[in-house]
């Protein structure tokens, strides 16, 4: 998809979203609504679990202290913010910050579904265990967080590495090595999807050739 068309469908995407506030739960305004942001299309695309209060004031994802780490880690293994995509699964800050329920997450998964579509990345990145539970259901992300997994999504296969949420790093120092560790594998995985995709389109295109 060519940028200027992507950033013509997200735009158009955000305008729609913005216009469903009274059918959506957690927002009351449009200005409830904080949307993804960052490169279009995007290797690289990030999703959390829903708005904290710096984001909810900022309307941007992932600025509070959460974000700063998220941030600073990027920058740390050399993964610059203008390569990736960030967003939630949850476009509205739930009261409290406490964690999105079912339905709220149903009730924005089409427009999120809509957000991957259009930014089309290599790899996912999920943030948390809810964002992960979107691919991959019924795992703990103790156990899987860090390794790539290779999942189908609406009709297409799509490279999904979890990890944990930022969030989880703050309030513990064994939680926030592992984030580090795992995104220190970023560069090194992607450059795999990469040619992983390669070989799969040669694939195709010899086999479209022959039948």
């Amino acid at each position: 998809m060519k940028q200027n068309s992507a950033w013509e469908k997200l735009g158009l995407l955000q305008k729609k979203l913005e216009a469903c506030v009274d059918d959506l739960p957690l927002a009351n305004r449009p200005e409830d609504i904080v949307h993804g942001e960052g490169k279009v299309p995007a290797k690289v695309m990030m999703i959390g679990e829903a708005p904290g209060y710096n984001e909810s004031v900022q309307r941007r994802p992932f600025v509070g202290r959460s974000g700063q780490l998220l941030r600073q880690i990027m920058q740390q293994v050399q993964l610059s913010e203008d390569q990736v995509f960030i967003s939630n699964i949850v476009k509205a800050r739930p009261p409290d910050n406490r964690d999105p329920l079912p339905e709220e997450i149903a009730a924005y998964k089409p427009f999120l579904d809509q957000e991957i579509q259009i930014v089309a990345p290599v790899l996912m990145i999920t943030l948390g265990r809810y964002s992960m539970a979107k691919f991959l259901p019924d795992v703990f992300i103790s156990q899987v967080h860090g390794r790539l997994h290779r999942v189908k999504w609406n009709e297409h296969w799509l490279y999904v590495l979890p990890m944990y949420h930022p969030a989880a790093g703050l309030r513990s120092t064994q939680v926030k090595e592992s984030f580090i560790r795992d995104f220190e594998k970023i560069h090194k995985i992607l450059a795999w999807v990469e040619h992983r995709l390669e070989v799969d389109e040669m694939k195709e295109e010899v086999a479209g050739a022959i039948f």
